[in-house]
């Protein structure tokens, strides 16, 4: 296969033949609670434009979260990998999070769904409207009967004038939830609207802003997930956590030594990597579970190249990355994304993510995912 590299010229790359290996079923996972954050399937047929509504094709969508709960992976639903604010507005999300729970219900399935505020319109709004528009989903998420994930608000970014406004803001969220819910740092490079926020752009005050409203309210609390592609300050934090709130990491550059832990602890998993990685994600738990952390890490090390890959710079992009993978594997029939967000990342930077991903064995079908890709690269110009 002839595969193109960034500012032109190209190189050979000699796909794999042998098929994965991580097939469906297996042991509960239960060393670690591990979530993957799962993408939506675009309607590649529907007459839409970059300012549409996102049309969602429900079946696929619905069936690649089958897939990752065959493996014993739980779903993060409605979350940033779902393009929620980069595509998926907060009509298609409500949607998403009721068919995702009905689904996860009916096979049994871990679910837990994004809480945020993306139906205020843009604009400026006051602290009351943020914390009600908070309040209207934190509700639709608890009638599903899924656990909520309360996510970091742009709207409150933008409202609050610094800590207090968010000590008050998730303290009366917290009271009000009738379940322990996980609360979610999600950082600058995953959505630069979110710049400063706990008040401060001194990661260490907002640190110190963050473990206070857990401290607060911990009763509350089943863990906190921390998106800032940070391994020592995630390690850092995870320590000065209180008894009984887990920490979940986001980190999609340092997850294999932090799930791991150390002597001191360890981080539990809710990313956007492993909705590509999770059938390989759950066959290296299963390992750890046996208390081989060695083990652990030689399967899950060399997949590290290809999620820093996915995730570089702009790292918001990289659910480009993460849907070309799931075409390629057969997941879903198209390489379209809600939003038309395929045209996110560049031919060169798609190639290098389907080298990568063969190169760790990652498709089920390599055959499969040779043929699209070469199909990809000859629709692009790229002479096979």
């Amino acid at each position: 296969m002839t595969l193109p590299v960034a500012g032109g010229g190209t190189y050979s790359y000699t796909p794999r033949t042998e098929p994965s290996s991580y097939v469906a079923g297996g042991a509960p996972l239960v060393s670690r609670t591990v979530f993957s954050a799962a993408h939506v399937v675009a309607d590649p047929y529907a007459d839409t434009s970059p300012d549409s509504p996102a049309a969602v094709d429900w079946d696929s969508t619905l069936a690649f979260r089958r897939h990752l709960w065959s493996h014993g992976l739980g779903v993060a639903e409605a979350m940033d990998t779902a393009q929620r604010g980069m595509g998926l507005d907060w009509a298609g999300a409500a949607e998403l999070i009721r068919r995702s729970a009905a689904e996860a219900k009916a096979v049994g399935g871990t679910i837990a769904c994004g809480v945020g505020t993306d139906q205020l319109t843009p604009g400026e709004h006051d602290l009351a409207a943020v914390t009600a528009a908070y309040e209207e989903q934190l509700a639709l998420v608890e009638e599903t009967g899924a656990q909520a994930i309360l996510m970091a608000s742009r709207a409150l970014a933008a409202a609050a004038s610094g800590p207090e406004d968010y000590l008050a803001t998730y303290g009366h969220l917290l009271r009000q939830a009738t379940e322990p819910v996980v609360l979610h740092w999600l950082g600058p490079m995953f959505d630069p609207a979110l710049e400063g926020y706990w008040g401060t752009s001194d990661l260490d005050a907002a640190t110190e802003t963050f473990l206070e409203v857990v401290a607060a309210h911990s009763d509350r609390i089943d863990g906190i997930k921390v998106s800032l592609l940070d391994a020592q300050r995630e390690i850092d934090l995870r320590r000065r956590l209180p008894e009984g709130v887990r920490c979940y990491t986001g980190d999609d550059f340092n997850y294999p030594e932090l799930i791991a832990g150390d002597a001191q602890g360890f981080s539990h998993a809710l990313l956007g990597i492993f909705d590509p990685l999770g059938p390989l994600a759950a066959e290296a738990v299963r390992v750890l579970d046996t208390g081989d952390r060695e083990g652990f890490r030689k399967l899950l090390d060399p997949t590290v190249e290809l999620s820093r890959h996915l995730f570089e710079t702009p790292t918001r992009f990289y659910k480009t990355g993460v849907v070309l993978l799931a075409w390629l594997a057969g997941h879903q029939s198209h390489f379209t994304m809600v939003g038309g967000l395929q045209s996110a990342r560049s031919l060169p930077h798609l190639a290098r993510a389907y080298q990568l991903a063969d190169g760790v064995g990652l498709f089920l079908d390599p055959g499969l995912a040779a043929t699209r890709m070469r199909a990809l690269l000859d629709v692009n110009g790229v002479a096979q």
